[in-house]
């Protein structure tokens, strides 16, 4: 009995503890949390810039709107680029062997630069400058938001890169769930602090809090970095060999034709999972007539339905579910999701309402852990490296949400201002019409989505064990239309 209780009472802890089981003997528990602290850096960057300085600038600076909507969708001009900067961390060569360190330091240095200079430049863009050109503000807050943004990614890129190399093959989708809990971690409770802190705003305050943001997180990242990465010295030979170009790694990537349809998918199903960003709390406060504390749950809530989705994900794709198929069952919840949004409208149901959001989240967390667990498991061949991979992934899901958040609310103004001034007809003459427009839309999105995934799930049924193929077909989403 007392030989029993401690493997029970082991099995019984694996078991509740969520990610007990992300460990392995190439990643240990501790190493893992401590790497893990990249994302909780990335998050309170991401928060900074797509939330806190956005209100900031606007209401508490009088920034213009359109001036700031041109600085926040600056970064999402560096996502394209995360595809270099993991092909560079792949062919890193340094005299101590490091190849993923160097990218995550100095995407750290880029990162605390950005968030270091950003305050003053902000200050200067609304004006408040005694002496310079008037044009410096938009410069000095472009460049700003721009170093920050290329070092989020670097990190992120980076960091992603060296935890695939380090994890094995069964803990792998364990380590990408427990990752993407810790950037939604980073950034919930960065908006908390952060946003106590500026609750009585100055100028002075503003200073304090964003560089005094800087400085977490380079040391958040500085204890993520140490030790993580093995010293492997390189002669001076190894060092001044001839690099693989770019060019020819991507090229082998994209041979087989499964990474390129991958990362079209991750684009497209991204889009339709993110339109909705900037409309979810406006539909329920003009729509469903819903208070400013309540449509402010709907994070909360959508956070909630995210992290069930991470940890389902993962514990799904350690038991060898296969990510395609996972993902799909991901655009399908979404579809099931938005659906119930548009009902809650005629319904006038908050219930409905709050329900459809915690959908979408667990939804879009299923989507974008399986995706992701594919990039970091896709066979590399040549001088194509994980690190392109994920680059690869990170940019089509980057620049997609940029794009789709852009989109929706374009489309929603717009169609709004046709259907209220009765271009549309009598029927569709009510403020509901524009986000129920955009709401349809991502719903032809994630079946457009589903019909791009189609082929990868049959590719990796052909290329599966009879076994596999009859645990697999449960789901039977092999024959959607392509």
């Amino acid at each position: 009995m007392s030989q029993r209780r401690p493997s029970r009472l082991i099995h019984l802890t694996s078991r509740i503890l969520p990610f007990a089981d992300a460990a392995s003997e190439g990643l240990p528990m501790a190493q893992l949390l401590r790497l893990s602290l990249f994302q909780v850096s990335v998050g309170m960057a991401t928060v900074l810039l797509l939330g806190t300085l956005n209100r900031v600038m606007i209401v508490e600076l009088s920034v213009p709107a359109t001036i700031v909507a041109m600085m926040i969708a600056l970064p999402v001009l560096i996502a394209p680029f995360r595809a270099l900067l993991g092909f560079r961390s792949d062919t890193h060569r340094s005299a101590i062997g490091w190849k993923r360190i160097p990218y995550i330091w100095f995407g750290s240095l880029w990162q605390m630069g950005g968030l270091a200079v950003m305050p003053f430049a902000l200050l200067v863009l609304s004006g408040q400058q005694a002496v310079g050109p008037a044009w410096a503000g938009e410069v000095l807050a472009a460049l700003a938001f721009l170093m920050t943004g290329l070092g989020l990614h670097m990190t992120q890129t980076a960091g992603l890169a060296l935890a695939t190399d380090r994890a094995d093959d069964e803990t792998r989708p364990r380590v990408v769930a427990l990752l993407y809990v810790m950037f939604l971690v980073g950034m919930g409770l960065s908006a908390v602090i952060i946003g106590w802190l500026l609750k009585d705003f100055s100028p002075f305050r503003l200073i304090r809090v964003v560089q005094g943001a800087a400085v977490v997180g380079i040391v958040l990242n500085l204890i993520a970095l140490w030790k993580q990465e093995k010293v492997t010295p390189m002669s001076r030979a190894e060092r001044e060999a001839p690099r693989p170009r770019f060019g020819d790694a991507w090229a082998d990537l994209i041979a087989g034709g499964q990474a390129g349809r991958l990362l079209a998918v991750v684009f497209l199903g991204t889009m339709a999972f993110n339109m909705q960003d900037v409309l979810l709390e406006p539909y329920g406060g003009e729509i469903l007539g819903l208070s400013v504390s309540s449509t402010t749950m709907l994070t909360a809530v959508w956070a909630i339905g995210a992290l069930i989705g991470f940890t389902m994900a993962g514990k799904m794709l350690a038991q060898g579910r296969d990510p395609y198929r996972l993902a799909a069952f991901g655009l399908l919840t979404g579809v099931a999701a938005f659906s119930v949004v548009i009902f809650a409208a005629p319904m006038g149901s908050p219930v409905m309402f709050f329900a459809g959001a915690g959908l979408i989240g667990l939804g879009g967390g299923l989507f974008a852990v399986s995706t992701l667990t594919a990039a970091m498991t896709m066979h590399t061949s040549g001088t194509a490296g994980h690190g392109l991979a994920l680059g690869a992934w990170g940019a089509a899901q980057a620049t997609a949400a940029g794009l789709s958040i852009a989109l929706g609310g374009g489309l929603r103004d717009w169609i709004n201002a046709a259907a209220t001034s009765g271009s549309l007809g009598e029927a569709l003459n009510t403020p509901a019409t524009g986000y129920s427009f955009v709401y349809h839309l991502e719903i032809g999105l994630l079946f457009v989505t589903l019909a791009a995934l189609g082929p990868l799930v049959r590719l990796v049924r052909a290329d599966t064990t009879p076994e596999t193929q009859k645990g697999a077909a449960r789901i039977g989403l092999a024959d959607f239309p392509t």
